[in-house]
């Protein structure tokens, strides 16, 4: 291992100058929660100075949780250059930890303060003796470092040696505009590192050019003792760094100590997902919903074998799970490792039958699960394979929805033979419909998988007048499992996903 690497994790600052996110103060204070406790980052930044109402109140409650738990030294917070504005703030906030958001190219200067550097080093040195004597530690951004690197170094040294003895503990360089390539970020790193040895350096970077990853390992490698990031790669533009991606670079590539855990990681990005309503793309690295399905039947067949397709990245390590994926380029050693996982024995010609059907499934486009396997099964062997035919059954059901009322479901379902008719209400007509078969599954003694997420999407080259597909994720204590259903109405493909999960249930309970 090389030197250890402090993270600091900007979500609940930086990361909510993405386009359209806010977060109000009770869901500041859970994401602080889970970044510095289950996560176990060093830092967290989580305010800006004198924004809004709203920011003040989120600022004492996460430090008043903080204080309590013994991680206040830990929560940050942006100030100014404003003489003693932004430390009193963050002061009264009970914060200990102010971010001097200070100029780090000559044009910011001279263009936008219109000042001159002495003049500038002066006005930091103030805000940073007033901040001292208030009991604050104080950090200091260099905003717009790397093109301070680029076009006016000089500057970006007369501005670290007029503060370097000033008691500032850490100098933070952002890549502010995101313009550094891995390449820039390693030269402009090191000449930091070698001309000032023994200053604590961060890493902010922004991920215009796709490199926010590849330039936080670039900074570590250098001697950087700091990275920072945001959870889904959240903040302006195209974003800030991932954490997500920084946990295995650290690990696997720069070998350098940290404290994060990574088993944590998709619990926690999941999270800020809900919250945030900016979903983690399929292909999104260690977090997305496909990173660790494998497609090819050659793959499966070599994973069985000897786990010959398999990398570093074991999902096991991000608190996941390998899957198989089904569909055209479905092989029988796919279809194998998922009958495996679901306890279904088939003989090879059975498997073989069902490998077909899968294929000429995957060629019509249709998404496949491994949930959608039995039903497969059922229909290729024509009812030979008795222990998934369908057992529940929606006889008929009323959704009604009116002006001020709440809507209201009647729901008559057959479950093994016999029928069952109950109503319910609900804050709309699915909620209504899964609340009234909740209802009869509890005058059964039967408790429902909850649902955990729910999806609606256009099929490829659909309109929005057609199909619909609804895909709704079940998580019924450790089994988590997903179904669709297809309709021209919403609601409906919803009801026929929620048909599927009923019959799935009823096949996990026989066996």
């Amino acid at each position: 291992m090389r030197q250890s690497v402090e993270i600091l994790d900007t979500t609940l600052r930086d990361g909510e100058q993405t386009a359209g996110i806010s977060f109000n103060s009770d869901e500041k204070l859970a994401i602080a929660r889970l970044l510095l406790c289950d996560l176990k980052v060093n830092r967290i930044e989580v305010a800006s100075a004198r924004v809004s109402k709203g920011e003040r109140e989120a600022m004492e409650k996460i430090c008043s949780w903080a204080s309590a738990n013994g991680y206040i030294d830990c929560v940050e917070a942006l100030g100014f250059v404003d003489g003693t504005q932004s430390v009193d703030w963050i002061a009264s906030c009970g914060g200990r930890v102010i971010n001097v958001l200070a100029k780090g190219s000559l044009r910011h200067v001279t263009k936008q303060l219109r000042k001159t550097p002495q003049e500038h080093i002066s006005d930091i040195l103030a805000v940073v003796e007033y901040a001292t004597s208030k009991g604050l530690s104080c950090n200091i951004y260099l905003e717009d470092w790397s093109n301070g690197m680029i076009s006016s170094p000089d500057y970006v040294f007369e501005l670290v040696d007029g503060l370097k003895d000033s008691g500032i503990k850490r100098f933070m360089c952002p890549d502010t505009l995101g313009i550094l390539n891995p390449n820039q970020t390693f030269e402009y790193c090191s000449k930091m590192v070698a001309r000032y040895p023994d200053l604590h350096f961060d890493f902010h970077g922004h991920n215009d050019y796709d490199f926010a990853a590849a330039n936080a390992y670039m900074a570590a490698i250098a001697g950087f003792s700091g990275l920072h990031t945001t959870i889904n790669g959240l903040g302006e533009r195209t974003g800030n760094t991932p954490l997500a991606s920084v946990v295995a670079v650290l690990n696997d590539h720069a070998k350098c100590a940290n404290t994060l855990d990574e088993s944590k990681l998709f619990h926690v990005c999941k999270y800020v997902e809900s919250i945030s309503g900016i979903r983690i793309p399929d292909n999104k690295p260690l977090v997305g919903g496909a990173v660790f399905t494998q497609s090819s039947g050659v793959h499966a067949d070599g994973d069985r074998k000897d786990k010959l397709y398999m990398n570093p990245l074991l999902p096991e390590r991000f608190g996941r799970t390998r899957e198989y994926a089904l569909g055209k380029t479905s092989g029988k050693a796919n279809i194998a490792a998922n009958l495996e996982e679901l306890g279904i024995t088939l003989t090879p010609e059975q498997i073989k039958l069902v490998t077909d059907r899968v294929v000429e499934l995957g060629d019509k486009k249709e998404n496949l699960t491994k949930e959608d396997l039995p039903f497969i099964i059922a229909d290729v062997l024509k009812g030979g394979y008795s222990a998934v035919e369908d057992n529940v059954h929606i006889i008929n059901y009323s959704l009604q929805l009116a002006k001020g009322m709440h809507p209201v479901a009647v729901v008559r379902l057959e479950i093994h033979g016999k029928q069952y008719e109950d109503s319910c209400v609900g804050d709309g007509q699915y909620d209504a419909f899964v609340k009234t078969v909740r209802k009869i599954y509890a005058g059964l003694g039967r408790k429902l998988p909850v649902l955990a997420d729910y999806d609606v999407s256009i099929p490829a080259g659909g309109k929005t007048d057609a199909l619909v597909v609804t895909s709704i994720s079940w998580v019924d204590g450790n089994h988590h499992f997903r179904t669709r259903g297809v309709d021209s109405d919403q609601t409906e493909a919803a009801i026929k996903a929620t048909l599927k999960m009923l019959n799935i249930v009823e096949r996990l309970a026989q066996k």
